[in-house]
């Protein structure tokens, strides 16, 4: 059975924002409201507090039952890959558009199982304005988040980034007894492609590689770029063989691309050090036995996979 849907958009700016009474912030002490201005005075100061998507999406989700029943509420942001659900899934549904002065905020869902009479649509619009600055801001904050953790030529992630990572899925792979494995990747005689066709050139592979890199791995592996021609493979939950599967199939994946500099085509092949956790094994140690695995693969003859010991 199909789902009934409403649609609607909606745009708050700052002269309806003023007309709904948010000109400024209220002082009122918090308590159960008593009507829909008390609670919208109420969530406009709590949703302030917090940068985290979720925690704002769900502390309004909470609020807003108070006034009116809901089942659920899902939220997506594409351009921050941003999905998030509460409750359950009802029968009917109404979906928003958030925007503000032509910025995408993001859609919302709300669902229930009997459907939305046109007073509670009246309040849930009217409520969403409380939404507008809190979720502007976090979204605002995750985006810088997310730069300060890439690298801005591969969009992979950087090395402050690799060593947040690493110690926390070291720490998760010892709390569930899960394998963890390491791949270090090199681009061979980079330096030749630069010198040859210039740095615009390496740029492009740089990028064409780590495209073929993501294109082979699951949404649970992590890639980062470790230095100028080198990417950092995190494998979660996967250990010594499995790994040695995949970096072979990284390896014929970067080889089998298309690189092309004036008109020429660039062969290219890549060199691959694999590591797996060992007991109470520190993350520089793990790292350090994935660069000597590398190291070998270059020593024997470049364009193979080694394994560390």
């Amino acid at each position: 059975m199909k789902t009934p849907t409403q649609t609607h958009a909606i745009d708050f700016d700052s002269a309806k924002l003023q007309r709904l009474g948010f000109g400024q912030p209220s002082l009122l002490p918090i308590r159960r409201p008593a009507s829909i201005a008390q609670l919208r005075q109420q969530l406009g100061l709590h949703l302030q507090t917090s940068l985290e998507p979720e925690r704002i999406l769900g502390l309004f989700f909470r609020e807003v039952q108070r006034l009116v029943p809901l089942d659920a509420l899902h939220y997506r942001h594409e351009a921050s890959d941003l999905r998030l659900e509460f409750g359950h899934r009802g029968h009917h549904s109404v979906s928003y558009t958030l925007s503000h002065e032509g910025e995408h905020l993001g859609e919302l869902i709300f669902r229930r199982n009997q459907r939305l009479v046109e007073e509670e649509l009246g309040q849930l619009e009217s409520l969403l304005a409380t939404l507008l600055y809190p979720m502007r801001n976090a979204l605002l904050y995750r985006a810088a988040t997310r730069s300060a953790l890439r690298d801005p030529l591969t969009e992979t992630g950087n090395r402050i980034a690799m060593d947040q990572t690493l110690q926390r899925e070291i720490d998760m792979a010892r709390r569930h007894l899960s394998p963890l494995s390491l791949l270090m990747l090199d681009i061979d005689h980079f330096k030749k492609i630069n010198d040859t066709h210039g740095h615009a050139a390496g740029d492009n592979v740089l990028r064409a590689v780590a495209g073929a890199i993501k294109s082979q791995l699951r949404n649970v592996d992590m890639v980062f770029r470790f230095g100028g021609e080198e990417f950092l493979i995190l494998l979660s939950n996967t250990g010594r063989e499995a790994a040695a599967m995949v970096g072979e199939r990284l390896r014929q994946a970067a080889q089998a691309q298309d690189y092309w500099a004036d008109g020429t085509r660039i062969e290219l092949t890549v060199s691959l050090g694999c590591s797996t956790l060992l007991a109470a094994e520190t993350a520089d140690s793990l790292l350090r036995r994935a660069d000597n695995a590398l190291y070998v693969a270059k020593r024997e003859g470049r364009n193979r996979l080694a394994m560390a010991g």
